[in-house]
């Protein structure tokens, strides 16, 4: 729930001082150099708040500099409560909602949610999902139709989308052109590990990659088989549904190059979901440290 009595989402210095607090936890560092020893906060009024100098460098920068906030003429305040209504509403939350609660323009809110979803996505080396003793669950789905397609049978002209989920554990999710068996051995290769047990349906996709780990539990999905044992894929299809629900119910319409950032906001949320004892403020917070590195590559009016 999104407390409106906290300074962060009113008062710009609050906003500031909280982003500097998660950003620089251990201290203030230069984002042109990485300085962290000769820099210090340029005081006075002309200067204003939060502007920092480099004698390493001899640049100057805030909180902001290299972030999905920088350049951004948007006040903090309205960031951060859009990083809230983001993180914390479980099927989204349209551009549209944003725009009329936080009293800035369609265009702007729009450009926000497609940052936040930047920050969102999963950022550097990552290891695989899964381990000994650990299960992961693997499928495709089929969402829309690919742009210009006229194709109206079949799922060739439906946008394809691969998930992996490690029960109890995060999601990975995949936008891809085809759901061909090497496209798929080849994602399940880079994010899972091999001494888990896969569990899939009974698609031909799987059945030769599937040697390749500890072990390989399938059901028959065309047989009304849907749990056997442990073998299940219960997980991933509960995830598909949010998604689903999501994507028809609160976004209506994703244009294909799109796709991608609404899998990672998705796989964000479930990842770091309530069940795994995380709350909304601590979600928010993780996913204001992914705003470093991806800053704004154009200026958008409001």
């Amino acid at each position: 729930m999104l407390d409106l009595t906290d300074p962060i989402y009113s008062n710009e210095a609050a906003a500031r001082e909280h982003l500097q607090s998660i950003r620089w936890a251990s201290g203030a560092y230069c984002p042109h150099c990485g300085e962290a020893e000769q820099v210090y906060e340029i005081g006075g009024k002309s200067a204003g708040s939060g502007l920092y100098n480099c004698k390493s460098c001899r640049k100057k920068f805030t909180v902001t500099v290299g972030t999905v906030f920088e350049r951004s003429h948007l006040p903090l305040t309205k960031w951060l409560a859009a990083f809230h209504l983001l993180c914390s509403s479980k099927k989204g939350i349209s551009a549209h909602q944003i725009h009329r609660m936080l009293g800035i323009t369609y265009k702007s809110a729009w450009f926000m949610c497609h940052r936040i979803r930047e920050a969102m996505k999963r950022g550097g080396m990552v290891g695989p999902v899964g381990g000994h003793g650990k299960h992961v669950e693997v499928d495709e789905t089929y969402i829309g139709r690919k742009d210009g397609s006229t194709v109206k049978r079949g799922t060739a002209h439906k946008r394809t989308v691969i998930s992996l989920v490690e029960r109890g554990g995060e999601v990975r999710s995949f936008h891809v052109d085809r759901a061909t068996s090497s496209e798929v051995a080849s994602i399940v290769a880079r994010n899972v590990s091999k001494a888990s047990t896969l569990n899939t349906d009974e698609s031909k996709l799987y059945v030769t990659m599937g040697r390749d780990y500890d072990g390989h539990q399938v059901v028959n999905h065309r047989n009304n088989e849907y749990v056997k044992g442990t073998a299940t894929t219960n997980t991933i299809e509960g995830y598909f549904s949010i998604f689903k629900k999501g994507m028809s119910g609160v976004y209506q319409h994703c244009s294909e190059p799109h796709l991608q950032r609404y899998l990672n906001e998705f796989d964000f949320r479930y990842t770091y979901r309530s069940a795994t004892g995380i709350d909304d403020k601590t979600r928010t917070r993780r996913a204001l440290l992914g705003s470093t590195g991806k800053r704004l590559t154009y200026q958008q009016t409001h």
